[in-house]
């Protein structure tokens, strides 16, 4: 029996889907979203908001200031609840109405950029509108995902070590590229514990977290529109950059398999596949991480005139799990 006393202290961290009938490869998929908060930022969350109590920076009266896409404002919405702290989430349009709604639930703050930075795009937005909170109000403060050490500390404790008792011969780890909290916390893990392991980075088209060029992203979650802070690049040994149509025909596949995750798990899926396709031997084992569920995403990555809006025919599946255009009419028979 499990008895808890807040919402941050449940998260199962062994669960994990056989993905070979998908992707054909032995890959399997780390799932993060078992928690309260439904998303794998529950860790960053509550690292960050334990720490900062630790540190006396939050007190009964403070009031937690965070930009974020989604995920974490529904986590540390949570946490802070649950810890009796006012929370103000500061996202863009780009964040669906499921997850502010959920922000709000737990009585978060939801204040929404539209207008992008020149030079940093809606993140540069979303941290200038935080700065200005905090400047204003002596009783606001920012956990900054982007630089706090506890948000990679926590996958270093928890996300690397899981993967590795559960894998104890994995040989290729990948992870999505966002604030690159996740990425960084493991990757220190298996280059510091297992140095042979090869660590892979997932990133999407638009993001300019390794250099790309900047472009438009619908999908949140993963990518940046700046170098993450937290990034230190010898710690990841490759990287794969994955389309966002590339990641709409993923979840699909994977939702025709009955799994319906989030647009960030197609991402990672994706880019997996593409990089097992092309460096994959026998005998190889692989894990990624599923940041979150699909639920949050019925609205945009499985609405299919969203795709078709915003994608035109590169999100279709095509296959054998193609549903046809058109289904056939069922005869009904004369009371």
């Amino acid at each position: 029996m499990t008895v808890i006393t807040g919402p941050q202290q449940y998260n199962t961290d062994d669960l994990f889907v056989d993905l070979r009938t998908t992707v054909g490869h032995d890959l399997y998929l780390k799932v993060e979203g078992m928690n309260f908060a439904g998303s794998v930022k529950l860790k960053a969350a509550a690292a960050m908001v334990a720490a900062a109590e630790a540190e006396g920076r939050l007190r009964p009266w403070s009031i937690v200031v965070e930009s974020s896409s989604g995920n974490l404002g529904v986590a540390l919405a949570m946490v802070c609840a649950n810890r009796g702290y006012r929370f103000i989430c500061v996202t863009d349009d780009r964040c669906n109405v499921q997850t502010r709604r959920l922000i709000e639930a737990f009585g978060g703050e939801v204040h929404v950029v539209d207008v992008p930075h020149p030079e940093t795009g809606l993140l540069g937005a979303r941290r200038e509108y935080v700065a200005r909170i905090c400047d204003g109000n002596a009783d606001a403060i920012s956990l900054n995902q982007y630089e706090n050490p506890a948000n990679p500390a926590a996958h270093y404790a928890q996300t690397g070590p899981a993967i590795a008792a559960n894998f104890p011969n994995v040989d290729v780890v990948f992870v999505g590229a966002g604030t690159c909290g996740t990425l960084m916390g493991t990757a220190r893990w298996f280059k510091q514990h297992r140095p042979h392991v090869t660590v892979v980075a997932i990133d999407v088209e638009g993001s300019v977290s390794f250099g790309g060029p900047a472009a438009t992203r619908r999908i949140p979650g993963l990518g940046m529109g700046m170098t993450p802070p937290a990034l230190d690049r010898s710690l990841v040994d490759d990287v794969v950059v994955v389309s966002e149509s590339e990641t709409l025909r993923m979840c699909q596949r994977l939702a025709m398999r009955g799994f319906l995750f989030g647009g960030s798990t197609g991402t990672v899926v994706a880019g997996a596949q593409a990089w097992l396709n092309q460096h994959g031997r026998p005998g190889m084992t692989a894990v990624t991480l599923a940041p979150d569920f699909g639920e949050r995403y019925l609205d945009t990555v499985y609405t299919p005139a969203w795709r078709e809006e915003h994608y035109g025919t590169r999100a279709r599946l095509t296959g054998r799990h193609t549903l046809p255009a058109q289904l056939p009419t069922v005869p009904t028979t004369a009371a």
